[in-house]
């Protein structure tokens, strides 16, 4: 007879043989056992979303922990949609937007069109719903699937978008308009059903980001179509900078958009420093006096998924929830001894750019070193693999708690030299630090030590500044990933510059 341990071991296999290669799983009651269903919810890996819809979590979270939610939000609504209506709805053109522009949040609720829809809201779980209306969605060549969702295309969007989401969705929708290549598409659209309002919309918001060219082409031929446009600008201010319109990745655009939407309110709010340091070995001395406080601050992130591993040691009775004490103390050792490494490469770092050398170009070469050193002593050790040493990462990742989705791996490529150039380029350290630690966050180029790595990086743009080294304190945890919540959902720089300039003392260590 089979023992529980070996039940639940039989459970993980179809679980994993339900995720997709994401290691996701949106499981409907059709597809899973009522035996394998309860015995995956009694043990923590499966939670209801609503009737008949489930999604694969972790058995370590708490209630209330919305991270497995937010990290298959996207993958539910894909399959759930799909399932309803097959292919006949749309996400409606505003949030289409958003996810062309790179932007991931989860909302609270999701507006989807569907000629099949019942004007109803389906609450799901952790506040967060989809409204269904029934109305008309745009022809298949209006329309484009983006992982499963089915959303407005470029042109479509920005065609039939509220005039609000320019005004309400600055970043989202200038860098939407960065993206248009030629004025071809939108022109057809526009002559097609005569949108004379929203063709001067569409011109001035293109004269707003610095494309003339296009602004004056759909104004031209509008004209000589034979009607009146008039232009008007729907941003409320000028964009902050002028956007490359031979850009291929939204996400380049859109650091650089948030840096320069950001910057002045890091000059506005951030504490002045002191004149640099004069004895460049006593400052340096005084940093390291911060390690011993400084390293209990370690961020670690990981998603969910379940694996041939687990699944075997679930079956040979060794799967411990509560985590073996004897591992945890090693992985811990491992991790402390680390920090300690990279902690010194930080302060060669910090030399080097008192010394003269560019901040950003410095930042750039040493930060894959400070990688290596945090994760070396656990490579050695046989916790991880030699392989996880090998840069940034090629997998989804996925913030415990957070409404933000990083980058694809493929986007990492782009935007991580996009905010290297930014650093080299920004003159105030203030700005290259709280830009810089929320940038590094925001893309989550590795797939762990990301939160270490951009204290790192703050902390090398602060003292490189005059500034001192700045220890953010476990106890203010729950201040600082919400500032950092509000810097990557509602573009908000202003709480964690507060946060960092509160904790910033012009005292010596």
């Amino acid at each position: 007879m089979a023992t529980p341990s070996e039940k639940l071991a039989e459970s993980l296999v179809i679980l994993k043989d339900l995720q997709n290669d994401k290691g996701l799983a949106v499981i409907h009651t059709s597809e899973i056992s009522r035996t394998h269903k309860t015995r995956l919810m009694e043990n923590g890996f499966l939670k209801e979303v609503l009737k008949g819809w489930y999604i694969a979590t972790r058995p370590e979270e708490r209630e209330g922990d919305t991270t497995s939610w937010y990290m298959s939000f996207w993958y539910f609504i894909s399959k759930y949609l799909n399932t309803r209506f097959d292919e006949d709805w749309c996400l409606s053109p505003e949030q289409s937007l958003s996810i062309l522009s790179g932007n991931g949040v989860v909302p609270g609720q999701l507006l989807v069109r569907s000629p099949k829809g019942q004007n109803n809201v389906v609450k799901l779980i952790h506040e967060t719903s989809v409204l269904d209306l029934k109305s008309i969605i745009p022809e298949k060549s209006e329309r484009t699937e983006i992982d499963g969702l089915q959303i407005y295309s470029l042109a479509s969007g920005l065609l039939n978008c509220s005039p609000g989401y320019f005004t309400d969705n600055p970043t989202d929708s200038r860098t939407c308009l960065s993206m248009v290549k030629n004025s071809s598409e939108i022109l057809a659209l526009l002559l097609k059903g005569g949108h004379s309002i929203k063709a001067g919309r569409l011109v001035g918001a293109f004269r707003n980001i610095g494309n003339s060219r296009l602004a004056d082409e759909i104004l031209n031929t509008m004209k000589l179509a034979g009607y009146d446009v008039r232009e008007s600008d729907p941003f409320k201010e000028k964009s902050p900078f002028v956007l490359k319109q031979r850009e291929t990745s939204p996400y380049v655009t859109r650091i650089g958009l948030m840096w320069h939407q950001m910057r002045q309110v890091v000059l506005n709010n951030f504490p002045e420093p002191e004149e640099l340091p004069t004895d460049l070995e006593a400052f340096l001395n005084q940093i390291e006096e911060a390690y011993k406080v400084d390293a209990y601050h370690s961020l670690s992130i990981e998603g969910y998924k379940v694996t041939i591993d687990l699944i075997e040691k679930v079956q040979s009775g060794e799967w411990n929830p509560e985590g073996d004490e004897n591992d945890k103390q090693q992985r811990d050792a491992m991790a402390a001894r680390g920090y300690w490494q990279a902690f010194k490469k930080v302060k060669d770092s910090i030399k080097a750019v008192l010394e003269g050398n560019n901040a950003g170009e410095v930042v750039d070469e040493m930060h894959s070193v400070w990688f290596t050193e945090l994760f070396a002593p656990s490579v050695t050790a046989g916790i991880l693999k030699i392989t996880d040493l090998a840069g940034y990462r090629n997998s989804p990742v996925y913030i415990k708690g957070s409404k933000h989705v990083p980058p694809s791996a493929d986007a990492v490529y782009d935007a991580m030299p996009a905010l290297f150039d930014l650093l080299r380029a920004e003159e105030n350290a203030a700005v290259r630090a709280i830009l810089g630690h929320f940038i590094f966050a925001y893309i989550h180029p590795y797939m762990d030590g990301n939160g270490r790595i951009s204290r790192f990086l703050m902390n090398v743009m602060l003292t490189t500044g005059g500034y001192n080294w700045v220890i953010i304190p476990v106890e203010r945890r729950e201040e600082y990933m919400s500032a950092l919540e509000m810097a990557s959902v509602n573009q908000d720089i202003l709480p964690f510059n507060q946060f960092v300039g509160s904790l910033y003392s012009k005292e010596k260590f």
